[in-house]
């Protein structure tokens, strides 16, 4: 899958305008909330854990229009609870998102 970078960069740069101090801090709270959120998943032991965890990914990802990470989230929440590849898909990604920098 490839990162589309441009939508998620374009509403940072809509939201923030020509403030790029509150784009990086944007950026570094979506990443901050998103790391946590991949964390509470891979280490819940129970349905009802990791489908609240799924969904606050699915709307991180929804805030922000970040499409794969709604998709990523999405397939997480349809498949088994627990599904180790879930969790390292949407770990990956975190970490596409973190390396991504804006031009």
């Amino acid at each position: 899958m490839a990162y589309a970078s441009g939508d998620f960069d374009s509403n940072l740069a809509a939201a923030a305008g020509d403030d790029l101090a509150l784009r990086e801090e944007l950026r570094a709270a979506f990443l901050e909330s998103l790391s946590q959120q991949i964390d509470l998943l891979g280490r819940s032991r129970c349905d009802g854990n990791w489908e609240v965890a799924a969904m606050r990914i699915i709307g991180l990802g929804t805030s922000f229009h970040a499409q794969e990470l709604v998709d990523l989230a999405s397939e997480a929440l349809d498949g088994a609870p627990s599904d180790p590849a879930a969790v390292r898909k949407l770990s990956a990604l975190y970490n596409r998102f973190a390396d991504e920098r804006p031009s």
